[in-house]
């Protein structure tokens, strides 16, 4: 599985242009783009012999990230000519997403090393040998991207329970390993695309084994899955059902944008309509409007999909302004903007980012809270590469989990918890922020919107499975070993292969030697795949203040052994 997607968001992706890319990757795309020219050219398609095609092709790597000529695999060029029309037909609203699906066949890989039985291995290599002269003879073409580890992994798993399941190994006959299906998807690009692509693949009961999502400069996608769970080594009828669904997505879409309601049904609150204004949930009991005359803002803090952070004064005191790009808006996002409105002003806590106001009259949306001044955790540790020790750690860790007992004890499940939004105050405090996401829980218990973010979401949340709030427990594990190491959560992945490798591998963050026995518990308790074996998180603060406990006797302890070997011959060491 090589699936790309962005850091940051679940729904963007990282946009490495030819320009950022290194002068070795230049070169390497260049030899790329040669070779599979050449390639398209030998096999004289129609296209080729185009005036100026040469130089559309090459307008076409230059259009994707660098990676995408790295990773492609030059003997199937005309999977590049695919991926150019693809992104073609994209341009026009009317055929989005542009859709194309083939049959592949991913082989295991033989290093002869296996040593479990002589007769097995023989008639799988056979096998193998085979296979792959079929695959020469045209039986089904290999993936665009190659296979990855993963993937020959399968199929070697596949082609041993093959020769387990006869009586005699060396009887086999050469057995064709079960295909799979590549499906592309080209369209205009947007945040949480990914999302609702992989929700689409699963609805049909598609596994996702692998994939490589890629953006143009000029703001389409290209996205290439190879799945299985569609029985037939046929793709008219997947690509008929993949269309039904994209046509109900786009309907469901339609119908959202005409009834933009952020409350759930059993919520008995009643809707207050201000000429002009965006429809807020409302008990008539609080004020929540800011009055603009009395808002400054100030510099820019940090830019998003959505909007942009800015420093700046309410009626004097220091907030963060939070002002979204009136070109951004839309139906959902006004539904985020309503939740988080919504929330946020119930919410009372010292470890929860204090909510001010809001601006509700378009074109100036904005939620105003106070300002953190220390930033978020995640600057902390991966740009300005700071790092916790063990007692900072753990009272950070506490002032994390007293918030969000506070939230899930308001039936409030936050969904996109993760150190980008855990931010400290000039006193050290840190709280939970950003609401844009959240959710009352529904009465039934469980809810099935995906949301979040990839490195640190819940696998129920990722296979779109109905979840509560011990989702928010999973990703707050996540978090924690995020603190302990100061290391990106599954940085050797990107955000969708961590996904995937999540829910089918069972993939989790590999726990240093040297953590405390009770923390590196706590860590595995938080991120059982069964939601009902988490903690909840007023069992975490105890076991975090029983673990902050010992390492305060602990470095007591170590004070009283260095003061009894006196105080002057400390001094003395310490100028040595």
């Amino acid at each position: 599985m090589a699936i790309e997607e962005d850091v940051e968001s679940c729904g963007s992706r990282a946009t490495e242009t030819f320009s950022q890319a290194n002068p070795r990757q230049q070169r390497q795309k260049l030899e790329v783009y040669n070779e599979v020219l050449r390639r398209i050219q030998e096999l004289n398609h129609e296209e080729a012999n185009l005036p100026g095609f040469d130089d559309q092709l090459w307008l076409h790597f230059n259009r994707l990230p660098a990676r995408y000529a790295l990773d492609v695999n030059v003997e199937r060029a005309e999977d590049v000519l695919t991926h150019k029309r693809l992104l073609k037909l994209a341009e026009d609203p009317a055929n989005r997403p542009a859709l194309e699906i083939r049959l592949v066949q991913v082989y295991p890989i033989f290093n002869g090393d296996s040593g479990d039985s002589i007769h097995s291995d023989a008639a799988m290599k056979e096998d193998a040998q085979s296979s792959n002269y079929l695959s020469r003879q045209g039986v089904h073409p290999p993936p665009t991207f190659g296979s990855s580890p993963n993937l020959e992994a399968l199929a070697l798993q596949a082609s041993r329970h093959h020769t387990e399941d006869v009586d005699s190994a060396v009887h086999v006959a050469p057995h064709v390993i079960q295909p799979m299906h590549e499906i592309t998807f080209s369209t205009i690009d947007k945040p949480k695309l990914l999302s609702q692509l992989t929700a689409l693949l699963a609805e049909i009961g598609l596994n996702i084994q692998e994939a490589h999502a890629f953006s143009t400069v000029d703001g389409f996608s290209l996205d290439v899955f190879v799945v299985d769970g569609w029985p037939h080594e046929e793709t008219e009828a997947l690509k008929n059902m993949l269309e039904k669904e994209i046509l109900k997505s786009k309907d469901q879409c339609f119908l959202k944008q005409h009834s933009v309601s952020p409350i759930n049904e059993h919520e008995k609150t009643k809707i207050v309509s201000l000429p002009g204004c965006i429809e807020i949930p409302s008990d008539g009991t609080d004020v929540w409007e800011i009055d603009t005359r009395h808002l400054n803002i100030e510099q820019k803090v940090a830019t998003g999909s959505y909007g942009e952070l800015y420093k700046g004064t309410y009626c004097s005191q220091e907030v963060a302004i939070k002002v979204l790009k009136p070109e951004r808006v839309h139906a959902e996002m006004l539904g985020e903007f309503s939740q988080e409105v919504y929330i946020m002003r119930k919410i009372r806590h010292k470890n929860v980012v204090q909510f001010m106001g809001a601006c509700t009259r378009p074109p100036n949306l904005c939620i105003v809270t106070e300002f953190m001044a220390k930033g978020s955790i995640y600057d902390f540790l991966h740009k300005q590469k700071g790092s916790f020790k063990l007692p900072t750690l753990l009272k950070v860790a506490i002032d994390v989990s007293k918030g969000m007992n506070y939230l899930h004890q308001n039936n409030i499940i936050h969904r996109d918890l993760k150190t980008a939004n855990l931010l400290m105050d000039e006193n050290d405090v840190v709280k939970v922020a950003d609401f844009g996401v959240a959710r009352v829980q529904a009465q039934s218990g469980v809810m099935t919107a995906e949301t979040g973010t990839y490195r640190w979401m819940a696998p129920e949340v990722i296979e779109h499975k109905p979840y509560d709030h011990k989702a928010d427990v999973f990703s707050f594990g996540i978090a924690l070993w995020e603190l302990l190491t100061g290391e990106l959560p599954h940085a050797f992945l990107t955000p969708l292969q961590a996904a995937v490798g999540v829910v089918q591998k069972g993939l989790r963050p590999t726990i240093p030697k040297q953590t405390h026995p009770k923390l590196a518990h706590l860590l595995e308790k938080c991120w059982q795949q069964d939601p009902t074996q988490r903690p909840n998180f007023s069992e975490i603060i105890e076991m975090l203040q029983q673990i902050a406990k010992e390492v305060g006797h602990d470095r007591e302890d170590r004070c009283k052994d260095k003061s009894s070997s006196g105080f002057f011959s400390v001094l003395r060491r310490g100028h040595h």
